[in-house]
Parts: structure tokens; sequence; C-alpha cells
């Protein structure tokens, strides 16, 4: 018999902000920050949420919406991006959400292009499937470099990637705070009381906020909604994957492979339209053009 749930899942939408997003609780989200950052920058002691909505410079420019954007008190620029599914081209996504906080810095005027380093933390419900990635190891920084000397070109753009299916030590073998808050995300929305290991004021919050029995009507209606929304996208994100490789294996070539790409996102596509998703949403998930989309019929 599965478990029954007992707080929030902290890879939905509501549950992602309500944890990390909130200004009440950002205390969490420095904790959080410092044990991902600790060999990155100095201590965090205080930060502001920013803007999360970006504009391009001109109209014909897509806007991009970041799961939470903040700056540090020393001007640090931090996006926090939680993904819920597998997309053929996060790391492109990623580097373009990047550029925004890059283009945001630009001073009117005369301007020396001085720049503060800006942090892109991907925390990922999936593995990425890249082979430069394809090792046991969970967390991944990249930087740009200079190939020759393997030294770190430009200090100002970081990409931090969190493949959280991967980390899979128990609670004995926690030693880090950082190893705390991995094992505490995967396993909160069925953790009943926190390991003796965890018990921590910050974890204690974390669980207060996210207890179901605590949340009032409203917050419960909205997070259903969300959890709904949730296991609907991993539903036709695993029937996308599933379809793919039977096209590939029947068709046996690189084409086929392709081509049972192409239909098992098409069928994802439609399992979203049904599910009320919207069209915009649907094209970022699947890399399927807004018109591919509409040309479903649904």
């Amino acid at each position: 018999m599965n478990p029954l749930p007992r707080n929030i899942n902290p890879f939905t939408d509501f549950g992602f902000k309500k944890i990390f997003g909130e200004e009440a609780s950002k205390d969490i989200l420095l904790d959080f920050l410092n044990a991902v950052l600790e060999n990155e920058v100095g201590e965090i002691v205080d930060l502001e949420y920013a803007k999360n909505e970006h504009l391009g410079t001109s109209e014909l420019d897509r806007k991009v919406v970041f799961d939470i954007f903040c700056r540090t008190s020393n001007g640090e620029r931090i996006i926090i991006e939680m993904q819920k599914f597998f997309q053929t081209y996060y790391k492109e996504r990623s580097l373009y959400y990047t550029t925004f906080a890059i283009q945001e810095q630009a001073v009117k005027g005369e301007w020396d292009f001085r720049l503060y380093p800006v942090y892109c933390i991907s925390l990922l419900d999936f593995v990425l499937r890249d082979s430069n990635f394809e090792t046991t190891n969970f967390f991944h920084i990249v930087k740009l470099i200079e190939i020759e000397t393997g030294k770190v070109f430009n200090d100002k753009l970081n990409f931090i990637y969190l493949e959280m299916p991967k980390f899979n030590k128990n609670v004995d073998e926690l030693e880090t705070k950082f190893e705390k808050w991995m094992y505490l995300l995967n396993r909160l929305e069925f953790l009943e009381r926190l390991p003796e290991k965890l018990q921590h004021k910050i974890f204690e919050k974390v669980m207060s906020i996210a207890e179901l029995l605590k949340l009032e009507k409203t917050d419960r209606k909205a997070y259903e909604e969300s959890l709904k929304k949730h296991r609907d996208l991993k539903n036709a994100m695993d029937t996308q994957y599933r379809l793919g490789i039977e096209e590939g294996m029947e068709k046996g070539l690189a084409e086929g492979l392709e081509i049972g790409r192409r239909e098992g996102l098409k069928q994802s596509a439609i399992m979203m339209l049904k599910a009320g998703i919207g069209i915009e949403s649907i094209a970022e998930i699947t890399g399927l053009s807004t018109e591919e989309i509409k040309a479903l019929g649904i």
C-alpha cells in the first residue's frame, strides 16, 4: 500500500512557491541558498525578492517568468527554477532565461559594463539524459572556462543543476546541510516527522508550512489544482517517452526514433490540451511550436 501524502509536494508550482517564494519564508530561502552556494559565494546574509517577470528588448521578444528571482545584499542575481519534467532543450532554456538577469543590469546612459554574478539554480525532478552529465553525481556546476587552462574565463555566468532523482543517500549517510536539504525535498511529501539528523529550526519551519492539515481552505484548493496539473503533466510526459521508444523500436532506425519522439510529443500535447493546460506552456514543455499544437485540432 502506498503511503498517504502528509505534506505538500515541493515539486508542484504551489508547493515550491509556498516554501521558498513568500516574504514570510525568506529565511528558508536564505538557508537553502547558503547550503547550495556554500562553495561559490560568501555567506548570504540578506536578499530581496525581485520582479520575476521579464520582457525582451523588443515587442517581438518572448517574456520569461522565473519561478524565483532574487538579489543578494552583495548584488548577486539568483534565479531558481523548479523543473518537474524532462525537456529536450532544458540547458538552452536555462541559458536563455539567464540572459535576462544579465540584461536587466544594464544602466541607461554611460555605463562601464560592470556586471554582478548571476546564478541559475535548476532544481530538477528528472535526470537530464545528457552525455555530459551521465554520472552518478547529481550536483553539477557549469561555468565559462578557457579550454586550454581549464580556468574560469568569467565568473558572472553560473549554472547549477540538481538532478534530484540521483540523490539516494539515506538519513544515516547525511553529512552536510546541503545533503539534508536534498533529502528533505525528496522525501517531504510523505515525511511524517523530521528524522533526528534534521532536527533544525529551519527544517521544522518547512514542515510547519508544508503540512497539509494546516493549509487554509483557499491554499488547500490552490494546492489541489496545482497537484492535479502536476500529475496530468507527469502522465503526459511519461506517455511521450514511452511512445517515442515504442515507435523507435518498431522503425529500428535513427529516423524512426525521431518520428516516434515527435509522435510522442504530439500525443502528450493532446493530453495536456484536454487537461486545460495553455498552448504556450505546452510549447515550452514539449518543444513543439504553437502552430503545431493548434493544428492538433483539440
